[in-house]
């Protein structure tokens, strides 16, 4: 009987040994961009969590603790160094790896991309986008750009005159447009800090600090202290006088969402 011929296989380009494991350029891109956005993070918690311990102070000293603890943190985060490099760097860097990232994660031809980034629809993503494009630059221009106007009836607050007596006029000033701002605001970074430590820590050292499980609780933990520190805060008489308070009203009204009735 005849013996049948072996079919020889052709082995194609994509097929090549160690041809699967090189990285495209595209693939290259998205890991120096997660490194970048790893990177970044660290600056970021180490603000948040040093700008957040104000708030807190309000459950055990009012807000005449967080008022003195917030200028403590400003010696860190408000100095011409320290904002431009150690905060308005990082905060700029992070989010734009992320997006810049987002772009290329398709990689060219059939390379797959060393780290993809997480759907849109994901915790870390939507909560990360709402900081982002909502909730960070209404923060940000309301209690920051804004006070520093030198036209009247704002007169450019100091740092010095800037405390938690102004968060506490906009709090009992407009309480639905603030607690939902504030909430938005803690909410979202609290939820977005734990998923990407969580991330980080799996990514540059093989292991989970917060389990899945757990991140929602771990949220909370971070989000309900700052929050609760708020409402102590809120429920305050306003100390403030007269002409710093038409100030302070007339600056959260520069912004559109507070300006409107």
């Amino acid at each position: 009987m005849p013996s049948i011929p072996a079919v020889q296989q052709t082995t194609g380009a994509d097929d090549a040994p160690g041809s699967r494991s090189r990285p495209t350029w595209g693939g290259k891109l998205v890991s120096y961009l997660t490194i970048v956005s790893h990177v970044s993070a660290p600056f970021i918690t180490t603000f948040a969590l040093i700008h957040l311990s104000a708030p807190v102070m309000g459950i055990v000293g009012g807000s005449s603790l967080s008022s003195r603890v917030m200028l403590l943190g400003r010696e860190y985060y408000q100095t011409p160094f320290g904002e431009k490099y150690l905060v308005l760097v990082p905060l700029v860097v992070h989010p734009l790896a992320g997006i810049t990232k987002r772009l290329f994660s398709p990689g060219i031809g059939n390379q797959k991309p060393l780290s993809q980034p997480r759907p849109m629809t994901s915790l870390l993503s939507s909560t990360g986008y709402l900081t982002l494009f909502l909730f960070l630059p209404v923060h940000y221009v309301t209690h920051r750009i804004y006070p520093a106007i030198s036209d009247a009836p704002i007169h450019s607050f100091g740092p010095a005159e800037l405390d938690y007596e102004f968060v506490k006029t906009g709090l009992q000033t407009w309480p639905l447009r603030s607690w939902f701002l504030h909430i938005g605001l803690v909410g979202c970074v609290a939820l977005h800090s734990v998923e990407g430590i969580s991330i980080i820590t799996k990514t540059e050292l093989g292991r989970i600090i917060v389990p899945k499980g757990w991140r929602r609780l771990a949220s909370l933990l971070v989000g309900v202290p700052v929050l609760t520190g708020l409402y102590f805060i809120s429920r305050e008489t306003v100390w403030a006088l007269a002409p710093s308070v038409e100030s302070y009203v007339a600056s959260f009204s520069r912004s559109a969402i507070y300006g409107i009735l």
